[in-house]
Protein backbone atom coordinates (compact mmCIF):
# COMPACT_ATOMS: atom_id res chain seq x y z
CA UNK A 1 0.00 0.00 0.00
CA UNK A 2 1.47 3.43 -1.18
CA UNK A 3 1.95 5.72 2.25
CA UNK A 4 2.28 9.50 2.05
CA UNK A 5 3.82 11.97 4.45
CA UNK A 6 2.62 15.03 4.76
CA UNK A 7 4.85 17.84 6.22
CA UNK A 8 2.32 20.44 6.31
CA UNK A 9 0.43 18.24 8.49
CA UNK A 10 3.42 17.58 10.78
CA UNK A 11 4.14 20.24 13.25
CA UNK A 12 6.46 17.94 14.57
CA UNK A 13 8.13 17.82 11.44
CA UNK A 14 9.06 21.45 10.77
CA UNK A 15 10.94 21.69 14.46
CA UNK A 16 13.20 18.18 13.62
CA UNK A 17 13.97 20.15 10.11
CA UNK A 18 14.76 22.94 11.35
CA UNK A 19 17.71 20.96 13.86
CA UNK A 20 18.06 19.04 10.68
CA UNK A 21 19.50 21.48 8.61
CA UNK A 22 21.27 23.53 11.29
CA UNK A 23 23.24 20.97 11.25
CA UNK A 24 25.11 22.68 7.86
CA UNK A 25 26.52 25.56 9.53
CA UNK A 26 28.00 23.09 12.10
CA UNK A 27 31.73 22.50 11.85
CA UNK A 28 31.76 25.93 9.11
CA UNK A 29 35.77 26.54 10.86
CA UNK A 30 36.77 22.93 9.94
CA UNK A 31 35.22 23.09 6.22
CA UNK A 32 37.41 26.21 5.84
CA UNK A 33 40.42 24.63 7.35
CA UNK A 34 40.35 21.68 4.93
CA UNK A 35 39.48 23.91 1.60
CA UNK A 36 42.56 26.00 2.55
CA UNK A 37 44.40 22.30 2.99
CA UNK A 38 43.03 21.04 0.15
CA UNK A 39 44.21 24.42 -2.11
CA UNK A 40 47.00 23.94 -1.60
CA UNK A 41 47.33 21.15 -4.04
CA UNK A 42 45.29 22.71 -7.06
CA UNK A 43 47.48 22.87 -10.55
CA UNK A 44 45.75 24.93 -12.06
CA UNK A 45 44.31 28.92 -12.05
CA UNK A 46 41.40 30.02 -13.14
CA UNK A 47 41.45 30.53 -17.10
CA UNK A 48 38.85 30.01 -19.96
CA UNK A 49 38.61 26.82 -21.35
CA UNK A 50 39.90 26.48 -24.84
CA UNK A 51 37.53 24.58 -27.43
CA UNK A 52 38.87 21.88 -29.16
CA UNK A 53 40.27 21.96 -32.53
CA UNK A 54 37.53 20.22 -33.72
CA UNK A 55 34.73 22.78 -33.02
CA UNK A 56 33.58 20.48 -30.98
CA UNK A 57 32.58 21.27 -27.41
CA UNK A 58 34.43 18.68 -24.43
CA UNK A 59 31.69 18.25 -21.27
CA UNK A 60 33.58 16.90 -18.46
CA UNK A 61 32.14 13.48 -16.52
CA UNK A 62 33.90 12.85 -13.73
CA UNK A 63 31.94 9.36 -12.10
CA UNK A 64 33.12 7.26 -9.12
CA UNK A 65 33.30 4.16 -12.01
CA UNK A 66 35.08 1.91 -9.48
CA UNK A 67 35.05 1.76 -6.20
CA UNK A 68 31.95 0.98 -3.78
CA UNK A 69 29.55 2.20 -5.59
CA UNK A 70 30.60 0.59 -9.19
CA UNK A 71 27.01 -1.27 -9.32
CA UNK A 72 25.14 2.19 -9.85
CA UNK A 73 27.62 2.84 -12.66
CA UNK A 74 26.07 1.68 -15.87
CA UNK A 75 22.66 2.84 -15.76
CA UNK A 76 23.77 6.64 -15.15
CA UNK A 77 26.17 6.44 -17.69
CA UNK A 78 23.48 5.45 -20.05
CA UNK A 79 21.38 8.80 -19.12
CA UNK A 80 25.15 10.28 -20.23
CA UNK A 81 24.49 9.01 -23.07
CA UNK A 82 20.87 9.33 -23.69
CA UNK A 83 21.29 13.52 -23.24
CA UNK A 84 24.27 13.54 -25.30
CA UNK A 85 22.50 11.85 -27.93
CA UNK A 86 19.89 14.26 -27.92
CA UNK A 87 21.49 17.19 -27.89
CA UNK A 88 24.08 16.25 -30.86
CA UNK A 89 20.58 15.38 -32.92
CA UNK A 90 18.70 18.32 -31.96
CA UNK A 91 21.32 20.81 -33.08
CA UNK A 92 24.63 19.97 -31.68
CA UNK A 93 26.43 22.55 -28.64
CA UNK A 94 28.00 26.04 -29.92
CA UNK A 95 27.72 25.15 -33.65
CA UNK A 96 29.19 21.74 -32.92
CA UNK A 97 28.88 18.52 -31.57
CA UNK A 98 28.71 17.62 -27.84
CA UNK A 99 31.69 15.41 -26.43
CA UNK A 100 31.29 13.99 -22.69
CA UNK A 101 34.85 13.04 -21.70
CA UNK A 102 34.80 10.31 -18.17
CA UNK A 103 36.81 10.61 -15.77
CA UNK A 104 37.41 8.24 -12.88
CA UNK A 105 37.86 9.07 -9.29
CA UNK A 106 38.31 5.42 -8.34
CA UNK A 107 35.91 6.39 -5.59
CA UNK A 108 38.75 7.49 -4.04
CA UNK A 109 39.76 11.16 -2.47
CA UNK A 110 43.05 11.36 -4.52
CA UNK A 111 42.00 9.92 -7.43
CA UNK A 112 39.05 12.06 -7.53
CA UNK A 113 41.74 15.14 -7.64
CA UNK A 114 44.16 13.22 -10.59
CA UNK A 115 40.76 13.03 -12.42
CA UNK A 116 39.19 16.39 -12.32
CA UNK A 117 42.30 18.02 -13.07
CA UNK A 118 43.20 15.86 -16.28
CA UNK A 119 39.40 17.14 -17.03
CA UNK A 120 40.29 20.53 -16.38
CA UNK A 121 43.95 20.67 -17.18
CA UNK A 122 44.39 18.46 -19.95
CA UNK A 123 40.89 18.16 -21.73
CA UNK A 124 40.21 21.89 -21.01
CA UNK A 125 36.44 21.47 -20.13
CA UNK A 126 34.09 24.14 -19.01
CA UNK A 127 32.07 22.56 -17.08
CA UNK A 128 31.90 18.82 -14.87
CA UNK A 129 29.43 16.98 -14.20
CA UNK A 130 30.21 15.19 -10.96
CA UNK A 131 31.19 13.41 -8.75
CA UNK A 132 28.29 11.26 -7.21
CA UNK A 133 29.95 10.51 -3.83
CA UNK A 134 30.36 13.17 -1.41
CA UNK A 135 33.68 12.84 -0.34
CA UNK A 136 35.08 12.36 -4.09
CA UNK A 137 33.02 15.04 -4.93
CA UNK A 138 34.04 17.53 -1.91
CA UNK A 139 37.94 16.67 -3.21
CA UNK A 140 37.24 17.59 -6.66
CA UNK A 141 35.63 21.00 -5.85
CA UNK A 142 38.08 22.30 -2.91
CA UNK A 143 41.19 20.99 -5.25
CA UNK A 144 40.24 21.65 -8.52
CA UNK A 145 37.59 22.99 -9.77
CA UNK A 146 36.80 25.99 -7.05
CA UNK A 147 40.33 27.22 -7.68
CA UNK A 148 40.58 26.84 -11.88
CA UNK A 149 37.02 28.58 -11.65
CA UNK A 150 35.33 25.52 -13.24
CA UNK A 151 31.53 24.99 -12.87
CA UNK A 152 30.94 21.68 -11.03
CA UNK A 153 27.55 20.04 -10.84
CA UNK A 154 26.92 16.89 -9.00
CA UNK A 155 23.83 14.61 -9.55
CA UNK A 156 24.09 12.89 -6.63
CA UNK A 157 26.73 14.60 -3.60
CA UNK A 158 24.14 14.99 -0.68
CA UNK A 159 26.21 16.03 2.49
CA UNK A 160 25.28 18.90 4.26
CA UNK A 161 28.82 20.43 3.83
CA UNK A 162 28.30 21.78 -0.02
CA UNK A 163 25.76 24.21 1.95
CA UNK A 164 27.99 26.18 3.22
CA UNK A 165 31.13 25.41 0.50
CA UNK A 166 33.24 28.68 0.16
CA UNK A 167 32.58 28.04 -3.90
CA UNK A 168 32.25 31.39 -5.59
CA UNK A 169 29.41 29.90 -6.72
CA UNK A 170 31.07 27.26 -8.91
CA UNK A 171 29.41 23.91 -7.05
CA UNK A 172 26.00 23.06 -7.86
CA UNK A 173 23.63 19.69 -6.69
CA UNK A 174 20.55 18.63 -8.12
CA UNK A 175 19.60 16.32 -5.15
CA UNK A 176 18.34 17.56 -1.32
CA UNK A 177 21.08 17.81 1.44
CA UNK A 178 21.33 15.11 4.15
CA UNK A 179 20.61 17.48 6.74
CA UNK A 180 16.88 16.97 4.64
CA UNK A 181 17.17 13.36 4.68
CA UNK A 182 18.23 12.32 8.37
CA UNK A 183 15.48 14.62 9.38
CA UNK A 184 13.21 12.50 6.96
CA UNK A 185 14.60 9.20 7.78
CA UNK A 186 14.43 10.05 11.35
CA UNK A 187 10.31 10.75 10.83
CA UNK A 188 9.97 7.85 9.19
CA UNK A 189 11.34 5.14 11.54
CA UNK A 190 9.07 6.85 13.99
CA UNK A 191 6.06 6.59 11.82
CA UNK A 192 6.39 3.05 11.57
CA UNK A 193 6.18 2.33 15.35
CA UNK A 194 9.70 1.63 15.55
CA UNK A 195 10.99 3.40 19.09
CA UNK A 196 14.44 2.18 19.75
CA UNK A 197 17.28 1.52 17.03
CA UNK A 198 20.88 0.57 17.17
CA UNK A 199 22.73 2.88 14.87
CA UNK A 200 26.36 2.28 12.83
CA UNK A 201 27.36 4.50 9.86
CA UNK A 202 30.54 4.54 8.24
CA UNK A 203 33.26 7.47 8.74
CA UNK A 204 33.37 9.31 5.53
CA UNK A 205 31.34 12.55 4.26
CA UNK A 206 28.40 10.91 3.10
CA UNK A 207 27.70 9.23 6.36
CA UNK A 208 28.50 10.94 9.36
CA UNK A 209 26.58 14.05 8.83
CA UNK A 210 23.57 12.32 7.82
CA UNK A 211 23.67 9.85 10.88
CA UNK A 212 24.29 13.22 13.30
CA UNK A 213 20.89 14.41 11.47
CA UNK A 214 18.92 11.39 11.99
CA UNK A 215 20.15 10.75 15.16
CA UNK A 216 19.24 14.24 16.65
CA UNK A 217 15.64 14.27 15.00
CA UNK A 218 14.78 10.91 15.99
CA UNK A 219 15.68 11.05 19.68
CA UNK A 220 14.06 14.45 19.51
CA UNK A 221 10.71 12.55 18.35
CA UNK A 222 10.98 10.63 21.34
CA UNK A 223 12.88 7.37 19.48
CA UNK A 224 15.55 5.59 21.86
CA UNK A 225 19.02 4.97 20.31
CA UNK A 226 20.56 2.14 22.44
CA UNK A 227 23.85 2.10 21.13
CA UNK A 228 26.09 4.40 18.29
CA UNK A 229 29.02 2.77 16.81
CA UNK A 230 31.12 5.11 13.87
CA UNK A 231 32.97 2.31 12.09
CA UNK A 232 35.75 2.37 9.06
CA UNK A 233 35.03 1.46 5.70
CA UNK A 234 36.85 -2.06 4.10
CA UNK A 235 37.11 -4.23 7.23
CA UNK A 236 36.93 -7.88 6.55
CA UNK A 237 34.33 -8.23 9.61
CA UNK A 238 32.55 -6.11 12.10
CA UNK A 239 31.76 -8.86 14.79
CA UNK A 240 33.01 -6.48 17.48
CA UNK A 241 31.02 -3.28 16.55
CA UNK A 242 28.13 -5.43 16.06
CA UNK A 243 28.38 -6.77 19.40
CA UNK A 244 27.80 -3.40 20.96
CA UNK A 245 25.12 -2.27 18.69
CA UNK A 246 22.68 -5.73 19.76
CA UNK A 247 23.68 -5.77 23.43
CA UNK A 248 20.21 -3.79 24.36
CA UNK A 249 18.01 -5.48 21.88
CA UNK A 250 17.08 -2.73 19.75
CA UNK A 251 14.29 -3.39 17.30
CA UNK A 252 16.38 -2.56 14.07
CA UNK A 253 19.77 -1.19 13.02
CA UNK A 254 20.09 2.04 11.22
CA UNK A 255 22.70 1.43 8.82
CA UNK A 256 24.17 4.48 7.02
CA UNK A 257 26.60 3.03 4.91
CA UNK A 258 27.72 2.26 0.57
CA UNK A 259 26.76 -1.43 0.27
CA UNK A 260 29.77 -1.73 -1.84
CA UNK A 261 31.87 -0.86 0.72
CA UNK A 262 31.31 -1.74 4.72
CA UNK A 263 27.10 -1.82 4.22
CA UNK A 264 26.39 -5.42 2.86
CA UNK A 265 29.30 -7.45 5.34
CA UNK A 266 27.81 -5.88 8.27
CA UNK A 267 24.16 -7.15 7.50
CA UNK A 268 25.37 -10.25 6.36
CA UNK A 269 27.48 -11.19 9.60
CA UNK A 270 24.04 -9.60 11.51
CA UNK A 271 22.20 -12.39 9.66
CA UNK A 272 24.58 -14.93 10.38
CA UNK A 273 24.86 -14.37 14.05
CA UNK A 274 20.82 -13.41 14.58
CA UNK A 275 21.61 -9.97 15.89
CA UNK A 276 19.39 -8.08 13.69
CA UNK A 277 16.69 -9.33 11.13
CA UNK A 278 15.35 -5.52 10.42
CA UNK A 279 17.76 -3.15 8.58
CA UNK A 280 16.92 0.46 8.07
CA UNK A 281 19.46 2.49 5.31
CA UNK A 282 19.68 5.42 2.86
CA UNK A 283 20.35 5.88 -0.74
CA UNK A 284 24.00 4.13 -0.03
CA UNK A 285 22.48 0.81 1.17
CA UNK A 286 19.96 1.04 -2.07
CA UNK A 287 22.13 -0.95 -4.43
CA UNK A 288 20.89 -4.19 -5.62
CA UNK A 289 24.51 -5.71 -5.03
CA UNK A 290 22.64 -5.93 -1.19
CA UNK A 291 19.64 -7.95 -2.43
CA UNK A 292 21.86 -10.23 -4.52
CA UNK A 293 24.15 -11.18 -2.07
CA UNK A 294 21.80 -11.11 1.14
CA UNK A 295 18.31 -12.08 -0.58
CA UNK A 296 15.03 -10.68 -0.84
CA UNK A 297 13.56 -12.78 1.86
CA UNK A 298 15.70 -11.92 4.62
CA UNK A 299 15.38 -7.99 3.70
CA UNK A 300 11.66 -8.23 3.79
CA UNK A 301 11.20 -5.94 6.89
CA UNK A 302 13.86 -3.39 6.23
CA UNK A 303 13.26 -0.24 3.86
CA UNK A 304 15.39 2.95 2.99
CA UNK A 305 15.06 6.47 2.07
CA UNK A 306 16.90 7.98 -0.56
CA UNK A 307 16.65 11.18 -3.28
CA UNK A 308 13.21 10.53 -5.52
CA UNK A 309 11.43 12.63 -8.24
CA UNK A 310 7.82 13.92 -7.56
CA UNK A 311 5.77 13.27 -10.88
CA UNK A 312 5.40 15.39 -13.25
CA UNK A 313 5.15 16.08 -16.71
CA UNK A 314 8.55 16.14 -16.74
CA UNK A 315 9.46 13.14 -14.78
CA UNK A 316 6.58 11.06 -17.31
CA UNK A 317 8.67 12.66 -20.66
CA UNK A 318 12.16 11.18 -19.60
CA UNK A 319 10.96 8.11 -18.48
CA UNK A 320 9.42 7.60 -21.99
CA UNK A 321 12.95 8.59 -23.06
CA UNK A 322 15.27 6.15 -21.42
CA UNK A 323 12.75 3.24 -21.72
CA UNK A 324 12.22 3.40 -25.59
CA UNK A 325 16.83 3.19 -25.14
CA UNK A 326 17.21 1.38 -22.45
CA UNK A 327 14.14 -1.23 -22.16
CA UNK A 328 13.56 0.06 -18.65
CA UNK A 329 13.87 2.86 -16.03
CA UNK A 330 12.70 0.54 -13.42
CA UNK A 331 15.05 0.66 -10.44
CA UNK A 332 17.80 2.05 -11.89
CA UNK A 333 19.24 4.62 -8.97
CA UNK A 334 20.01 8.05 -9.84
CA UNK A 335 19.65 8.03 -13.67
CA UNK A 336 17.10 10.98 -13.32
CA UNK A 337 19.70 13.48 -11.86
CA UNK A 338 22.35 12.10 -14.30
CA UNK A 339 19.93 13.07 -17.27
CA UNK A 340 19.84 16.74 -15.89
CA UNK A 341 22.77 17.30 -15.06
CA UNK A 342 24.40 16.81 -18.27
CA UNK A 343 21.32 18.69 -19.65
CA UNK A 344 21.86 21.77 -17.46
CA UNK A 345 25.95 21.63 -17.98
CA UNK A 346 24.97 21.66 -22.00
CA UNK A 347 22.70 24.49 -21.67
CA UNK A 348 24.82 26.67 -19.55
CA UNK A 349 27.79 26.40 -21.88
CA UNK A 350 25.27 26.94 -24.96
CA UNK A 351 23.66 30.23 -23.32
CA UNK A 352 27.10 31.34 -22.53
CA UNK A 353 27.55 31.23 -26.29
CA UNK A 354 31.29 30.42 -25.34
CA UNK A 355 33.35 27.28 -23.56
CA UNK A 356 34.43 30.92 -21.19
CA UNK A 357 34.25 29.77 -17.68
CA UNK A 358 32.93 32.74 -15.68
CA UNK A 359 29.82 32.77 -18.25
CA UNK A 360 28.98 28.97 -18.24
CA UNK A 361 28.83 29.34 -14.55
CA UNK A 362 26.80 32.76 -14.63
CA UNK A 363 24.46 30.71 -17.00
CA UNK A 364 23.55 28.56 -15.15
CA UNK A 365 21.23 30.29 -13.13
CA UNK A 366 19.57 31.67 -15.84
CA UNK A 367 18.76 28.37 -17.22
CA UNK A 368 17.92 26.59 -14.32
CA UNK A 369 14.97 29.29 -12.56
CA UNK A 370 12.44 30.69 -12.92
CA UNK A 371 11.27 32.72 -15.12
CA UNK A 372 11.50 31.71 -18.19
CA UNK A 373 9.67 29.12 -21.04
CA UNK A 374 9.68 25.43 -19.73
CA UNK A 375 11.87 22.92 -21.54
CA UNK A 376 11.23 19.36 -20.13
CA UNK A 377 13.46 16.37 -21.10
CA UNK A 378 13.87 15.45 -24.78
CA UNK A 379 13.56 19.28 -25.98
CA UNK A 380 17.16 20.43 -26.38
CA UNK A 381 16.35 21.83 -30.16
CA UNK A 382 13.58 24.00 -28.66
CA UNK A 383 15.77 25.02 -25.87
CA UNK A 384 18.29 25.81 -28.35
CA UNK A 385 15.73 27.84 -30.57
CA UNK A 386 15.13 29.96 -28.21
CA UNK A 387 18.68 30.75 -26.65
CA UNK A 388 19.45 31.60 -30.31
CA UNK A 389 16.10 34.15 -30.28
CA UNK A 390 17.50 35.64 -27.15
CA UNK A 391 14.34 34.22 -25.02
CA UNK A 392 14.75 32.99 -21.06
CA UNK A 393 14.54 29.51 -20.77
CA UNK A 394 13.61 27.21 -17.19
CA UNK A 395 14.53 23.65 -17.25
CA UNK A 396 11.90 21.47 -15.51
CA UNK A 397 13.83 18.18 -14.91
CA UNK A 398 12.82 14.67 -14.83
CA UNK A 399 13.37 14.97 -10.70
CA UNK A 400 11.63 18.25 -10.28
CA UNK A 401 12.59 21.87 -10.65
CA UNK A 402 16.20 23.30 -10.99
CA UNK A 403 15.36 26.01 -8.74
CA UNK A 404 18.87 26.93 -7.01
CA UNK A 405 19.25 28.75 -3.62
CA UNK A 406 22.24 30.88 -2.90
CA UNK A 407 24.52 27.81 -1.72
CA UNK A 408 23.38 26.12 -5.22
CA UNK A 409 21.29 23.35 -3.64
CA UNK A 410 17.65 22.45 -4.52
CA UNK A 411 14.80 21.62 -2.09
CA UNK A 412 14.27 17.83 -3.71
CA UNK A 413 12.56 14.77 -2.57
CA UNK A 414 13.14 12.13 -0.79
CA UNK A 415 11.24 8.43 -1.56
CA UNK A 416 10.58 5.55 0.80
CA UNK A 417 11.92 2.15 -0.61
CA UNK A 418 11.15 -1.18 0.36
CA UNK A 419 12.76 -4.59 -1.12
CA UNK A 420 10.57 -5.95 -3.78
CA UNK A 421 11.39 -9.46 -5.60
CA UNK A 422 14.50 -8.55 -7.00
CA UNK A 423 14.93 -4.82 -7.13
CA UNK A 424 13.40 -1.98 -4.28
CA UNK A 425 10.08 -0.68 -4.72
CA UNK A 426 8.93 3.24 -3.77
CA UNK A 427 5.95 3.10 -1.36
CA UNK A 428 5.96 6.84 -0.50
CA UNK A 429 7.36 10.29 -1.10
CA UNK A 430 8.35 13.04 1.10
CA UNK A 431 8.46 16.60 -0.28
CA UNK A 432 9.57 19.13 1.13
Amino acid sequence: MTTRISLMKRASIATLLASGLALAACGEEKKEEQAAATNTTATTAAAPAAAPATGDTKVGILFDVTGPIASFIPPMMDSVKLAEKEINEGGGLLGGKMMTVVGDTTGATQGAVDAATKLVNVENVPVVVGALMSGTTLAAANAVTIPSGVLQISPTATSPDFTSLKDNDYVFRIVPSDAYQGVVLARLVLDQGIKTVALTYANNDYATPLATGFATAYKAGGGTITAEVKHEEKQQSYAAELGTLAKDKPEALVLIAYAGDSGTTIVKEALENSLFTRFIGTDGLRDNKLIEQIGADNLKTSFFTSPSAPESDAAKKFDELYTAAYQTSKDKIFIGQTYDSVMLAALAVEKAGSTDRVKVRDALREIANAPGEKILPGEWKKAKELLAAGKDIDYSGATGEMEFDANGDIPGVIGHFVVDGTGYKQVGLVTP
